[in-house]
């Protein structure tokens, strides 16, 4: 993932949210690798990098969520890619699925614009693959209601 830019990516549909879902993927990839505080991650990629005024909030928000929620996240990719252990999928792609689910449940965004997020980061971020299993696991979960653990 690279992270050493000093550009905020450019906008694309969505604009600062769509930034601040960047900044939160690349926080949420530094902190699923190294275990370093998240908080910490997220001052220093502010600090780094020109993120709109929007982008970090927005991005903080949904850290917060994707980290107090992590063990139902997980419990949902499981339950959406039961093929797939969570522990051995790639970051992007474990990490992509976390943010989306937590987006999804949380009702703050439409599905349809979630999915597309999450699609377009696996297609910048992630491998050939990543796409089309993305959008085949946030589909699931789309249309299958919330298990009791998943919330």
């Amino acid at each position: 993932m690279p992270a050493n830019s000093t550009e905020a990516p450019r906008a694309k549909p969505g604009g600062a949210q769509h930034r601040g879902r960047v900044l939160a993927l690349r926080v949420l990839y530094e902190w699923d690798v190294t275990r370093h505080d998240w908080r910490t991650s997220l001052e220093r990629q502010c600090a780094s990098t020109r993120w709109s005024a929007q982008s970090a909030p927005f991005a903080e928000r949904r850290l917060e969520g994707v980290l107090e929620s992590l063990p139902e996240l997980d419990a949902a990719i499981a339950r959406f890619a039961p093929a797939w252990p969570v522990e051995q999928l790639a970051v992007v792609d474990r990490n992509v699925l976390r943010l989306a689910l937590y987006e999804l449940w949380s009702g703050d965004t439409p599905q349809r614009v979630v999915i597309n997020e999450a699609v377009e980061l696996a297609k910048t971020y992630g491998s050939e693959a990543s796409p089309r299993f993305i959008n085949g696991v946030l589909g699931s979960a789309a249309a299958a209601p919330p298990d009791a653990s998943d919330t």
